[in-house]
């Protein structure tokens, strides 16, 4: 049997999922009648619920004599380490456009990482039936994307194919409707090559991904890149860089397993060229070379574009801490850190001068709002600190920052706005062009990675919730200045206590609140955003003081707004300098560094001098 190994690439919502769902359907990988849900391989709770891939997944069909191997990827590039390390374990991609939006800022992303390893492309223009679709000038501009990230010829001649993703059909015609998902099988099996791999060499594989099994441990991912792997064979272990304690280990492989539709299958004998998962060597870790003990040759690791985000993981010392949590101290929280290492690649973990405290780093604010919730969701608690950039300094000491191209679609009327607010933040207005007819413009613009911290919610509130904002990295450069912070103060909760109807009907006049009537509070916790600069300290517990003397106004209803629950991108977004954010199972609080309040006004007189 031939086979292929294809990632599907795209930008975030721009069908990749959705597809492979058709592609599962039309090669029969489910049986007749089978009930199947949705993004089958969006399997994670998160992914379900934010509806955008996270972690690559492995899979496979057969399309007449050729086993195609197929990997998701992720669309955003928050999760570029598991795109970097996915793309070496294939020969092609299947890269999707939307026919209406047309190359985005992550279409550039995985695109420049394909291109880069010499990848062959199957372009795709999907979504062809939406009423703004342009599939003409779409066709264009990825022309016009290859040849800016200098594709060879062979990429260039890539062939490309129209069609609708969730109706399952593509055609080689613009204009044309498909009846079927063959053509795109038959354009990869004719365009993507065969793996370029040595089959009577001695064993050799690079770990690209990892799986764990309660059974058998650690499953190290990868593509065999030379001879043949048994259960029961030994192989020699080779660790990333020769600086680590262990570099070699030998161990016995006691599982195999290749992908079959959306199961692992036990397998004897993995040849070659196929995608495949190993078990038995539990020190393994991604980048690693598992070989042939009689010829330890390593494979070149995965390179990873190191991080430009940075937060301080804090554990939880508020009133409030151990209610709900199971994790609490700081060696479970340490341990739970270094164990996401192994798996997390793009992913950072320092510790600082304080044992109670970490520096975490990622990819960007959606990479580590990511780990915060999965962790809260298995039961930890802990606090976060506001994000932060990581600088570099050049060779002549200039001081660099990352900065992100951002790509904007708004009214056309309220672009103006969106200008205006970014130019602020140190943005520059890199392009301007109407989308269509639809009567949304698209700005372009680079902006300094720290101008965007706490700019998405006010983004919304702008365009009317009618823009779609999206940001990759984009460059290291000088750094652009001073940018100013939040211009609004926090309502500060001055004593414990629940939280009451009438104290909360009276502050909501002068900001936006966090808490409803009931939840209890601490002193020091944030309860809500104020109207104007400057943090207020307030009485959330306050009551009515009763009198026996009558009022005209005694009867009035006391009507109250619906707080503001925010999620942890909002929190991050929010918080300043001298707040945290505490995370429990059961609840997202804001908090105050400092809760004491005379202390905090003691430490604000101490910055102002």
């Amino acid at each position: 049997m031939q086979l292929r190994n294809i990632a599907i690439i795209a930008h975030v919502d721009h069908g990749k999922t959705t597809l492979v769902d058709q592609m599962f359907r039309q090669a029969g990988v489910f049986r007749a009648g089978q009930e199947v849900v949705e993004r089958v391989l969006d399997s994670n709770p998160l992914e379900r619920e934010r509806g955008i891939t996270i972690l690559a997944k492995n899979t496979s069909v057969e399309w007449g004599h050729t086993k195609i191997n197929i990997v998701d990827t992720p669309g955003h590039a928050d999760f570029g380490g598991e795109v970097e390390r996915i793309l070496r374990m294939v020969d092609g991609v299947l890269l999707l456009v939307d026919a209406a939006e047309g190359p985005m800022p992550q279409t550039r992303f995985v695109t420049r990482k394909a291109l880069a390893l010499g990848l062959t492309p199957v372009i795709v223009i999907n979504k062809v039936d939406r009423s703004d679709a342009r599939p003409d000038e779409v066709h264009d501009e990825v022309l016009e994307l290859l040849m800016d990230l200098e594709a060879s010829d062979e990429q260039l001649d890539a062939p490309f194919l129209y069609g609708v993703g969730r109706e399952g059909w593509v055609t080689g015609e613009p204009g044309a409707r498909g009846e079927d998902l063959t053509p795109l099988f038959e354009a990869v099996v004719e365009h993507i090559p065969s793996p370029p791999v040595d089959p009577e060499g001695p064993f050799q594989m690079l770990v690209s991904t990892l799986d764990h099994s309660s059974y058998v441990g650690r499953i190290a991912i990868g593509r065999v890149e030379r001879g043949a792997v048994r259960v029961g064979q030994r192989v020699l272990r080779l660790a990333t860089t020769t600086g680590t304690a262990d570099p070699q280990e030998a161990a016995r492989v006691v599982g195999l397993y290749t992908f079959n539709g959306l199961d692992r299958v036990d397998i004897d004998e993995a040849r070659a060229g196929d995608i495949v998962g190993l078990a038995g060597t539990d020190g393994v870790e991604i980048g690693d070379t598992l070989t042939d003990p009689r010829h330890p040759e390593r494979l070149s690791g995965i390179t990873v574009e190191e991080p430009t985000i940075s937060v301080d993981f804090v554990v939880n010392d508020s009133p409030f801490s151990g209610r709900s949590g199971k994790y609490v101290t700081t060696r479970q929280l340490r341990d739970r850190l270094r164990g996401e290492l192994e798996r997390n690649v793009a992913l950072r973990v320092e510790a600082t001068d304080r044992p109670d405290t970490f520096a975490v780093s990622g990819r960007g604010e959606l990479h580590l709002t990511i780990l915060m919730e999965t962790m809260r969701r298995e039961g930890y608690e802990f606090q976060v600190s506001r994000p932060r950039v990581i600088a570099r300094r050049n060779g002549d000491g200039t001081r660099l920052e990352p900065f992100e191209e951002v790509v904007a679609e708004v009214p056309s009327g309220l672009s103006g706005t969106v200008i205006d607010k970014l130019a602020r933040r140190r943005g520059e207005l890199v392009s301007m062009r109407p989308v269509g007819d639809s009567g949304t413009t698209r700005l372009a613009f680079s902006v300094p990675a720290r101008g965007l911290f706490g700019y998405r919610t006010e983004f919304l509130t702008d365009t009317r919730g009618e823009g779609i904002l999206h940001h990759r990295f984009d460059r290291w450069d000088a750094w652009a200045g001073e940018i100013r912070g939040r211009g609004r103060g926090a309502m500060v909760a001055d004593r414990p206590g629940k939280a009451v109807s009438f104290a909360i009907f009276g502050l909501q006049e002068r900001g936006t609140m966090f808490v409803e009537p009931g939840l209890e509070c601490y002193g020091g916790m944030i309860v809500g955003k104020c109207a104007r600069p400057g943090d207020m300290d307030v009485n959330i517990g306050r009551t009515k003081k009763l009198t026996n003397m009558r009022a005209a106004a005694a009867d009035e209803n006391v009507r109250l707004e619906p707080p503001l629950r925010m999620t942890l991108e909002q929190a991050l977004d929010f918080i300043d300098d001298d707040e945290l954010i505490e995370i429990t199972p059961d609840a997202i609080r804001l908090r105050k560094r400092e809760l004491d309040a005379s202390r905090r006004r003691k430490a604000a007189r101490k910055r102002r001098l």
